[in-house]
């Protein structure tokens, strides 16, 4: 799809177990076929689709209510994962696919479900208070409803733009489409869908700003997904009792130096097709910023065929 600045010798599988983008995709489109299939069940036992929408839809998507929000909090979270219209599924998979991808080939498979959740939610906080600071009709604000994929997209989009902004995509026309355009493309789409809605407006600004500020933050080294991702590993081990910790060693200790049995201060180079595979893991869960010089080095050294 694009290009980077670094040597790339294994491409992390599209369907691997650590694919955290393939992960959101899929739990999109099952709540989407969930949905309709209960959706059908109703119509074909004759009960209305309002009944629908107030059994079922009413307590996955969020509310403008703020007292319909308290007795049901977890739609602060299930609103971005459930979507009715299948054209707009399949536009915010699209963008989350592209924007997404390149997230994980510049910072890392690690960042993406913490950032999507970052913009979700900011975007669900923001409708809340934009719908109920602002002066609105009781009848509009209960009527109104908050749902779909698109806030957290936002949040991805400016944050990979905001890292690498030449990122390139389709290298073979012309050299190249940067990542800027491709943005700017997305955000004229998406201000084009929701200009009836200045209140929307806000809540998809108020989600490319917290994307924005998360790369920012990531740029000069304050990574705002550790804890989200710390809690996951604790809970991934609970799950898994049979998962040992083992002491991190550094990769000069690791990889370039190896004198065991040898004199002291004596160098030997101990570069394995191992070393490389657990460097590029590296990359696919924090990135190629994240690596240290002798990783840098030793990938660099094997895609040379030092092998």
């Amino acid at each position: 799809m694009g290009y980077r600045d670094y040597p790339v010798i294994k491409k992390p599988s599209v369907w691997g177990e650590n694919n955290s983008l393939m992960m959101l995709i899929v739990i999109n489109v099952l709540v989407f076929i969930l949905m309709h299939f209960i959706k059908t069940f109703y119509g074909l036992s004759h009960i209305p689709e309002k009944t629908f929408m107030t059994n079922v839809f009413d307590w996955v998507n969020l509310s403008a209510d703020p007292l319909r929000v308290i007795s049901r909090p977890w739609t602060l979270i299930t609103s971005f994962f459930t979507q009715m219209n299948l054209l707009l599924l399949l536009s915010n998979l699209f963008w989350l696919w592209t924007f997404g991808y390149i997230l994980q080939d510049l910072a890392g498979d690690r960042k993406v479900i913490p950032l999507f959740i970052y913009g979700g939610l900011t975007g669900a906080i923001v409708f809340l208070l934009t719908y109920n600071l602002i002066p609105q009709p009781d009848a509009i604000r209960s009527t109104i409803r908050f749902y779909g994929c698109v806030t957290p997209v936002i949040a991805i989009a400016a944050a990979t733009t905001t890292i690498s902004p030449q990122y390139r995509l389709f290298p073979m026309i012309g050299g190249g489409i940067p990542l800027w355009v491709m943005t700017l493309v997305f955000f004229v789409i998406d201000l084009a869908s929701i200009s009836q809605n200045p209140e929307f407006f806000i809540v998809h600004m108020a989600s490319a700003l917290t994307g924005y500020l998360f790369a920012k933050s990531l740029l000069k080294g304050n990574d705002w997904s550790h804890w989200m991702n710390v809690l996951f590993d604790r809970f991934t081990n609970l799950m898994n009792p049979d998962r040992t910790k083992r002491k991190r060693q550094s990769v000069r200790e690791e990889v370039f130096y190896n004198t065991r049995g040898q004199q002291p201060f004596r160098k030997r180079s101990n570069v394995t097709q191992q070393k490389v595979d657990e460097i590029l893991d590296k990359i696919n869960q924090k990135g190629y910023n994240r690596l240290s010089e002798e990783e840098k080095d030793l990938l660099r050294r094997a895609s040379e065929g030092g092998l």
